[in-house]
């Protein structure tokens, strides 16, 4: 008895030894660079863990989220939540105390969903399907429209058909999401071009309607909105996106009969642009003043669910970054701004209206970062920039805890900070978090705060933190 009792401490000492290897991923002292040892200087791992303290105990990201979620909802550009989410943060970046809080202003597309989209199978006693216009549609006649379905995979089908079999009918994009990537951001690339450019290429042979099977991950009947992108040569069509269950039922009632018919119903419209803003809080930098560092993420979200993971969580990601800084009385070199951009999911107007002003009052832009890609542990950066840059960042991975940044790859940026790439060559990062359940909830009412974990998101904002904070003292 007595050496079996023996034998349970050593066993339970050996799984507590374990366990306390996992949880202290300890840091290298030395890290081979360009095929030399270089050493750490460990009082920046010393910083960023302080970065990953604070944020993990204060949960201030999360919290703020929780406001921007529960109080303000989603926040289409030209709404009335999308006004009220420019002068909350403005508000929260003068609380904090930043160096300079101001708003850019801007014009932004003013779209309005209406009433609730009908879709139904003619003559199917189960013939309801769950249905989103995607942004910037046309309406339907009021009252409604009626035609026969066509069923296509691509752009390319439509091409094929051609007007004989296209002409008077509701084309049916039903490719669905190939769940093959790991990546699933590229699995969204190589099925979104049925959302954006559908609509004009069925049109353009003489479709009067367009429903597409919802881009996503998930397997449920909640469709997935996203803007949809006119030709204005070409007559505009309603368009509008089916939960995956919904495309399931509607391609079998196509495989039953080739001649089913489709009555869809929506009555959105486009008004005149609307007044908007981005919104900005400022770190004047100690040493290079004149040296900009942009973090950002945007302000508007689709106007179903609250917009949690696209993209409140990078907005107060941001925001954060900045307060982490005056929290442990970091006094950076450069300048660093958090920007809450506006009209990123239908037109990018605040990131063009950025890129704009800032070559307009000549900024020198050392670089930007855009988190966009939800509320998730943190796995790494992409960058676009020169290799030796690369390289260097790189270098610091090993400051960082292997549970949270592991990479900087290749190639990053975001939609909202790519014109400042395109119009003054600044180089940009992505972050990158896991992306497993991103696109079960992009653009649909399931992106809620009751689906971001605040241990993820403040992690994520620590990342980028500890990124930056390196970048400020070492440039590039």
């Amino acid at each position: 008895m007595k050496n079996l009792s023996l034998y349970f401490s050593a066993a339970l000492l050996a799984i507590c030894f374990i366990f306390s290897g996992c949880q202290n991923s300890q840091t290298p002292q030395s890290v081979e660079q360009n095929g030399e040892q270089q050493e750490l200087n460990l009082e920046d791992t010393k910083m960023i863990k302080q970065l990953f303290d604070e944020a993990l105990t204060s949960r201030e990201t999360y919290s703020l989220l929780d406001h921007l979620c529960n109080n303000i909802g989603h926040r289409l550009s030209g709404s009335a939540g999308a006004a009220k989410a420019v002068e909350w943060t403005e508000q929260v970046m003068n609380e904090y105390g930043f160096d300079k809080v101001y708003k850019q202003d801007v014009m932004v597309p003013n779209w309005k969903r209406g009433e609730k989209e009908v879709a139904r199978i003619v003559g199917s006693s189960s013939g309801e399907l769950t249905v989103l216009a995607l942004g910037m549609s046309v309406a339907t006649p009021a009252e409604g429209l009626t035609a026969e379905v066509v069923e296509v995979q691509s752009l390319e089908d439509v091409e094929s058909l051609g007007e004989e079999n296209i002409k008077g009918k509701i084309v049916f994009y039903n490719r669905a999401t190939d769940q093959r990537h790991i990546r699933t951001g590229a699995a969204y690339g190589g099925a979104v071009d049925q959302r954006s450019a559908g609509p004009s290429t069925a049109a353009k042979y003489g479709a009067v309607g367009v429903v597409i099977r919802s881009v996503g991950t998930a397997f449920d009947d909640v469709p997935h909105t996203g803007v949809t992108s006119y030709q204005d040569s070409i007559p505009k069509i309603p368009a509008a996106a089916l939960g995956y269950q919904s495309a399931d039922r509607l391609t079998e009632a196509l495989k039953q009969n080739p001649n089913t018919r489709l009555f869809l119903k929506m009555t959105c419209q486009t008004l005149e642009d609307a007044p908007s803003h981005n919104v900005i809080g400022e770190l004047t930098g100690s040493e290079f003043p004149d040296e900009i560092i942009t973090i950002g993420g945007h302000l508007d979200s689709w106007d179903v669910g609250h917009g949690a993971h696209d993209d409140g969580a990078g907005c107060m990601q941001s925001i954060q970054v900045l307060r982490l800084f005056k929290k442990l009385d970091i006094k950076p070199k450069r300048t660093i701004r958090a920007v809450m951009f506006m009209n990123e999911e239908n037109g990018t107007r605040g990131g063009l209206k950025y890129a704009e002003l800032a070559e307009k009052n000549n900024e020198n832009h050392l670089i930007a970062l855009e988190s966009d890609a939800g509320a998730f542990s943190p796995r790494g950066f992409g960058v676009t920039a020169e290799d030796a840059t690369i390289e260097k960042f790189r270098s610091w991975l090993p400051h960082f805890d292997r549970n949270t940044i592991t990479f900087i790859k290749k190639g990053g940026g975001g939609v909202d900070i790519n014109p400042l790439r395109n119009t003054l060559g600044t180089p940009t990062i992505g972050f990158n978090p896991d992306s497993q359940r991103m696109f079960d909830l992009h653009h649909s009412p399931n992106d809620v705060f009751s689906t971001v974990h605040p241990r993820e998101i403040e992690l994520g904002t620590a990342s980028i933190a500890g990124l930056i904070y390196m970048i400020d003292k070492y440039g590039l």
